[in-house]
């Protein structure tokens, strides 16, 4: 929530609010959305997944969400609870993103994200499988992806690249994380199928000062936003890790500052 507050001053496009594994802190995801929207004015885009509940009880969240003024969502499958093993789908429930989106669109008139894997999804077949099934959710309704992390900036650009030779034109907005525990973003990118490239080991592993860690995080962060500005990328969706601190120090060295609006397009968005 504080990060939240800090960073409202940027008038980022949206703060996303994440889900535990499985829906498993829903409750507290929806009182956190309403006390974000409300204390700072940014609109709120609330997580929303496939695990865990079934269709009519998903519905129920996000005609919840909508009567209270929460418009966005980030539409997503989910990670199994304790990553326990394959994805089972639900028979009661929405099997995959591509349905819920369906669903959500059904309902209400959400600006619905999902999301999107440069160095492509870890269960996926191939990569080509991975845009098609993105392409299949921007068919569904959605209005923008935001992308998976990637250490390897030129990764994003490879796949902004395919995805447009595939007839993609919707929004891909590159999601960065602003790293301030190498331990615990090595263990994401695990999960995720991320790639760690040398060079980000050279710079990160083995700092245990946290302010070095997060002097090197923003530094890291910095660079990667100014490469993608070269090639024309102008939003940036922050992972800030409840790390308000390091996405200021990035929003700054941006262009972006409290008396500067948002409109200038650097940032789109960050995710509490």
């Amino acid at each position: 929530m504080q990060a939240a507050i800090q960073l409202g001053v940027f008038n980022p496009e949206y703060i996303s609010v994440t889900y535990g594994a499985g829906g498993s802190t829903q409750g507290l995801t929806l009182q956190t959305c309403r006390q974000i929207q409300e204390k700072t004015g940014i609109p709120v885009a609330a997580h929303l997944t496939c695990v865990g509940a079934n269709r009519d009880e998903i519905d129920t969240v996000a005609r919840t969400l909508w009567d209270s003024g929460i418009k966005r969502i980030v539409a997503l499958r989910g990670d199994v609870p304790g990553h326990s093993g394959d994805y089972t789908p639900r028979a009661d429930g929405y099997a995959y993103a591509v349905d819920l989106v369906s669903g959500l669109r059904a309902l209400h008139p959400f600006d619905i994200s999902v999301a999107a894997y440069p160095e492509t999804h870890p269960q996926a077949p191939s990569a080509s499988f991975d845009i098609d099934y993105l392409r299949r959710k921007f068919d569904a309704g959605a209005d923008r992806a935001i992308t998976q992390f990637c250490f390897d900036t030129d990764a994003y650009l490879r796949f902004r690249d395919r995805c447009a030779l595939q007839g993609i034109t919707k929004p891909i907005v590159p999601g960065i994380v602003l790293v301030n525990n190498f331990a615990q973003s090595r263990k994401f990118a695990a999960l995720c199928g991320t790639a760690i490239p040398d060079r980000v080991y050279g710079l990160l592993d083995g700092i245990t000062d946290p302010v070095q860690a997060a002097m090197i995080g923003a530094s890291f962060g910095i660079e990667q936003c100014e490469h993608l500005r070269r090639n024309g990328i102008n939003q940036f969706h922050f992972y800030t890790l409840n790390r308000a601190d390091i996405a200021s120090a990035v929003c700054h060295w941006l262009g972006l500052s409290p008396s500067v609006n948002a409109a200038t397009g650097r940032i789109k968005s960050v995710a509490s």
